[in-house]
Order: structure tokens, then C-alpha cells, then sequence
């Protein structure tokens, strides 16, 4: 045992502008367990890139924190997001007939990776910022991408560092207290530059995690109302028991579903809404609606929301499974904008990808949904795209689905989103291809080699080149035309299909391609 600690900084690294959810329950959580801790909160996504070195160089000169704790949020490359358009840039790279498009893919393509490379290497310079200006100090990291790769992390990290794997509440509760190995999954590295590793299992009681005081959370974090005219997370539970093939979400947060207690919860979005006139919510379970013990605790959650007469629209990723007539009214009465789901149009696709729910069952909850009061909300689409076993049929029978929900909801408001399967390390589907030999042993997921990145984006050909071709005709039609590009695409793509047309893989370029890509390996 340490001494105690007495003030920390939280830095949340730079990403797009997104709240920072995470950095705010721990915060609150430790102020309530220990509220003689000064905390403050700095986020570097608000701030230009040019000064963020600069500000938080003051701010450690200024608070001279004993603990930095720094929330990592993102890492790989080929992940769309707001700040790029990797997806066009990739389809346009390997399916646009245009030679100009090609190059200027080409282009893109790599200023897409530089950013993140540099991203990267910024964010190792921020931690070793904080160690050079406070040799003393202990430096905590944190956040998504860390609980990913943390050993990558951790093999980067200074001296004196504790690299957290999933949630950070008990692991920054114990070094406040200056506990030398903190409690929970984490990696230490000592002032040695010796590594150890403590796994755990999560086993933190979210009961203990009470709606958030938001007055004190302003008052260490200036810039919070910067994010209350968009979408605030609140989460009513974490653990996932399902093993879908690409997922980490059971290893992160483990698979044993805990609660909080749904009049907190209903409180938290309460004072979002009434004290700062928030309305939108996005609530960030796993899964929001999953199991017969999950579909009991969301409609607590959702009978307190309509009790405390929330003026909020709400969304998360739902399940069907086990939804009934009386749970859909009240998902819509308490402010239901979207629903938002997984959704392939076979039986065989879903259990290839152990997704761990019945396609009947499914398409029964959407005629639920309707027949309890559905309006102009969306259905919101998240099709994973010649993902393995992905065949011309289970493809059709997926746009036959689709349209079923058209003539259910309307045209309008169906949003079929186009994305591919993202390969995760120590994922079922990593494990399957590396056998099958699509990826090589050893491999590098962090790389920046553009082939190897194409690759962890699953869209192998010759389904790959159909709907890649599909996607680039929807793009260049939506330039002219008011139509979303995902539902676009699943038409074309019905028209393609059902001519019977025959995609032949490139194979005539595959040996040059396979030699740059050895080329990239060996110099980056």
C-alpha cells in the first residue's frame, strides 16, 4: 500500500465529438466513494489538434494531478466514422471501374492510415508527456480500443502505468486508495519497465452505480454541456451472454448480465432531460434488450421513465427475442425513435454467426412493434455484408426480408446500414479464418499495411466485387437523387442478383497484389 492519492486527471484522447460516457461514470463514482479526491476532466476531442499538446501540458503544469487517467476510445483504421469515409474509399479502391477513381482511393486511402498512424504515435507522446513533466505520477489508461489491445498497449506504455481491460470503476477506486496492483483485469508496468498481468473477471456491482450527479460532473468538466444538444449514453446494464462470431463484448464487459437499479437509471435520464434539455438518449448496453431476465429489467426502466414523464427520444441496440405487445407499447410511450438491431434474411447465416436468435421470431417482434402504435419511427438495419457462409441465395433472401419490412413500415422508414464484418484478435471469426488460412499466423492487427487492412475488412470476393459495384452505382445515383444510399445499394444489388449475373474474382491481379502486400509488411 501506497500512499493515498489526492487529485486525478481525466484525459479523454483525442476522436470524433462523441460524449464521453465512460470518463463520467467513473468520475462520479469515485467522488461518491471518496469525494476528498479532486478530479477534473479534460477533453481533448474539443480541442484543435494543433493546441491539444499545448493545453494539456498546462493543465498538468497547472493541477500537478497524482494520477492521469487517459480514456482511449479508438485504434484501428477501418472503422467508418464521421471523420472519414473509409467505406467509399475502399469501394471505390477495389470495385470502381473509373482508373482516376482508383488512384484518387489510392490517395485517400493513405491519408486515412497516416492520420491514424499519427494518431497513435500523438497518443503514446501524450502519456509520455505526462511522465516527463510528472516523473511521480501514476498514469492510467483506459477506454474501448485499450480493452482491445491491451497488450499492444501496454508493451508502449512509460513507467508506472496501469493499462485497465474493461470497466474502470474498481481499478481507479483502489489506486486513489493506493493499492500498488489495482483491482479488476489490468497490466502493470512497473518503474522498472517490468510488465505483470491480473486478469479477473468483471465483477463490479453495479448497483453501487447511482444516476450520475451531473452539478459536480460540470463542475469538473467545463465543456459537458458541449454534448447536450446530441446524443447521451446512459447504460442500464453490462455483460453480454451471447457469442456472436465477431463480438468482444462478452470478454470485455463478461458474459454474466449486472443491473443497475432502473430508478436510478430512469433518474439519470430525468435530470438529462429536465435539468438540461437533453432529448436524446442512446442507452450503450451491449445488447439493451437480450434475455427473459434483461426484458424484465428494461421494462422497469421504461415503466419509471413514463412515470417521471421523460420528454426524451431513446435508441440502443436491441434484441427481439422476447419482446410482448405490452413491452412495445411502452418502448414507444416512454420515447422509442428507432429500433436498432443485427439483421440477416436467413436462419443459416444468423446461426453460422451464432447470433443467437430464431429469424421467425424476429420478423413476429417487428408485427409486434407495428401493432402496438409504430408510426414514423426508423428500423434501423445493421446487416453484416458477405459475412462467412454468405452466399447469391442467403443474399437474396435477405433483400426479400427487407422488403417484407417496407411494405410493414414504409419505404421510408427502413434504413438498411451496409457494413462488413470487422475482424477482431481473439474473436470465433478470427480464429476460423486464420485456419482457413484467409489470414496468416502471426499476423499484425494494428498494421498499417493497406492489404492486410482491406482484409480485416471481411468482403472477400465474388460477393465482395457484386456488392462493392452495387454500393459505388447507389453512391453516384444519391449525388442526383434524395435516396439513401444503404437502401439504394440493397436494390441494386436485387437487381443484379436477379438477373443472374456472374461476378469472376479477379484472380489475374491477385499475384501483384499479394506481393505489395509483402512489400508494405516488410517496410512499416
Amino acid at each position: 500500500m501506497v500512499e493515498g492519492v489526492r487529485s486525478v486527471l481525466y484525459v479523454r484522447l483525442p476522436v470524433w465529438k462523441i460524449y464521453p460516457g465512460g470518463v463520467v461514470y467513473v468520475a462520479d463514482f469515485i467522488h461518491k466513494q471518496r469525494a476528498g479526491v479532486e478530479q477534473n476532466i479534460l477533453d481533448l476531442a474539443l480541442i484543435e489538434k494543433s493546441r491539444q499538446r499545448e493545453v494539456l501540458k498546462q493543465r498538468l503544469l497547472e493541477l500537478k494531478p497524482d494520477v492521469v487517467a487517459f480514456s482511449w476510445r479508438n485504434m484501428q483504421t477501418f472503422g467508418p466514422h464521421p471523420e472519414n469515409d473509409a467505406l467509399d474509399v475502399v469501394m471505390n479502391y477495389d470495385h470502381s471501374p473509373n482508373l482516376w477513381r482508383k488512384v484518387k482511393a489510392a490517395k485517400d486511402a493513405i491519408g486515412i492510415i497516416y492520420d491514424y498512424g499519427r494518431s497513435r504515435i500523438n497518443n503514446f507522446r501524450f502519456l509520455s508527456l505526462v511522465r516527463k513533466l510528472l516523473p511521480d505520477s501514476r498514469i492510467v489508461v483506459g477506454g474501448t480500443a485499450v480493452s482491445i489491445f491491451a497488450k499492444y498497449i501496454t508493451k508502449k506504455c512509460p513507467t508506472n502505468t496501469v493499462v485497465v481491460v474493461g470497466e474502470g470503476e474498481p481499478a481507479m477506486l483502489s489506486i486513489v486508495d493506493g493499492e500498488e496492483t489495482p483491482q479488476g483485469h489490468v497490466y502493470c508496468i512497473d518503474k522498472n519497465s517490468r510488465i505483470t498481468h491480473h486478469p479477473a473477471e468483471e465483477s463490479f456491482d453495479l448497483a453501487r452505480l447511482t444516476a450520475v450527479d451531473f452539478k459536480y460532473i460540470e463542475s469538473i468538466f467545463a465543456e459537458f454541456r458541449e454534448y447536450t444538444d446530441g446524443y447521451m449514453g446512459v447504460h442500464t446494464k453490462r455483460g453480454c451472454p451471447f457469442k456472436c462470431q465477431f463480438c468482444l463484448y462478452n470478454k470485455i464487459e463478461g458474459a454474466r448480465q449486472r443491473y443497475r437499479d432502473p430508478v436510478e437509471v430512469a433518474r439519470e435520464v430525468e435530470m438529462l432531460n429536465k435539468e438540461y434539455g437533453v432529448t436524446k438518449i442512446w442507452f450503450t448496453d451491449a445488447q439493451f434488450c437480450s434475455t427473459r431476465r434483461s426484458i424484465k429489467h428494461v421494462e422497469q426502466v421504461l415503466d419509471e421513465m413514463i412515470r417521471r414523464k421523460t420528454r426524451v427520444q431513446w435508441t440502443g441496440y436491441l434484441r427481439l427475442n422476447y419482446l410482448t405487445p405490452e413491452i412495445a407499447r411502452k418502448m414507444l410511450k416512454s420515447g422509442l425513435s428507432s429500433i436498432d438491431l443485427s439483421f440477416t434474411g436467413t436462419q443459416d447465416v444468423i446461426d453460422k454467426l451464432t447470433l443467437g436468435y430464431k429469424l421467425e421470431q424476429q420478423m413476429e417482434a417487428f408485427k409486434i412493434f407495428k401493432q402496438a402504435g409504430f408510426t414514423d419511427q426508423k428500423v434501423k438495419l445493421y446487416m453484416p455484408l458477405n459475412a462467412p457462409g454468405e452466399t447469391r441465395e442467403t443474399l437474396l433472401a435477405t433483400i426479400d426480408k427487407i422488403n417484407e419490412l417496407y411494405e410493414m413500415f414504409g419505404r421510408d422508414n427502413v434504413l438498411p446500414f451496409i457494413f462488413f464484418v470487422g475482424i477482431q484478435p481473439n474473436t470465433p471469426i478470427e480464429q476460423q479464418l486464420l485456419k482457413q488460412g484467409y489470414l496468416k499466423q502471426g499476423y499484425n492487427p494494428l498494421t498499417l499495411n493497406p492489404f492486410a487492412i482491406k482484409r480485416l475488412l471481411y468482403n472477400p470476393n465474388p460477393l465482395g466485387r457484386l456488392i462493392g459495384r452495387a454500393y459505388l452505382e447507389a453512391l453516384e445515383a444519391s449525388k442526383s437523387e434524395d435516396e439513401y444510399i444503404g437502401r439504394a445499394t440493397m436494390e441494386i444489388l436485387h437487381r443484379e442478383l436477379r438477373q443472374g449475373k456472374i461476378v469472376v474474382d479477379a484472380s489475374v491481379i491477385k499475384k501483384s497484389a499479394d506481393k505489395l502486400s509483402e512489400y508494405y509488411e516488410q517496410t512499416l
